[in-house]
């Protein structure tokens, strides 16, 4: 068994702390009403039976496409998939249910289309390249 070290057991501690702070924030986010999203990139009618739903829409001039795929691969989108152009968007879904993609990493989203739409933005009209994953 490896040696308990102070590193570990900060890192075990912040990771319960998290997990205790995350129960009260979920269950204020479920009490919330869902009529009026306070970001604008996002749209509560991509939740549909505990899934996004497919989207297929022009946003900023940019065709930007999502939906469910199966099998296996290198999604790692809950088997989700999204692309820009034809292009293929890799989009992650985070512990708390959030999104994010390649391009926009560190600005968590609601759902798979605001990733696209925040990821559109971010493009600033280049074309986006593509992300050969390991």
């Amino acid at each position: 068994m490896p040696e308990l070290t102070r590193r570990r057991a900060l890192g075990v501690t912040a990771a319960l702390v998290a997990a205790a702070g995350a129960q009260p924030l979920t269950a204020s986010a479920a009490s919330a009403s869902p009529e009026r999203p306070t970001d604008p990139r996002s749209s509560m009618a991509d939740h549909h039976h505990g899934g996004p739903e497919a989207f297929d829409e022009v946003y900023q001039g940019r065709r930007m496409e999502g939906r469910p795929v199966t099998g296996g691969g290198h999604h790692h989108g809950g088997g989700y998939a999204v692309f820009i152009d034809g292009e293929e968007l890799h989009v992650m879904t985070n512990a708390d249910g959030s999104w994010i993609s390649v391009v926009s990493h560190y600005a968590p989203v609601p759902t798979p289309r605001a990733a696209a739409r925040a990821a559109v933005v971010e493009l600033q009209g280049a074309p986006l390249v593509p992300f050969a994953a390991n």
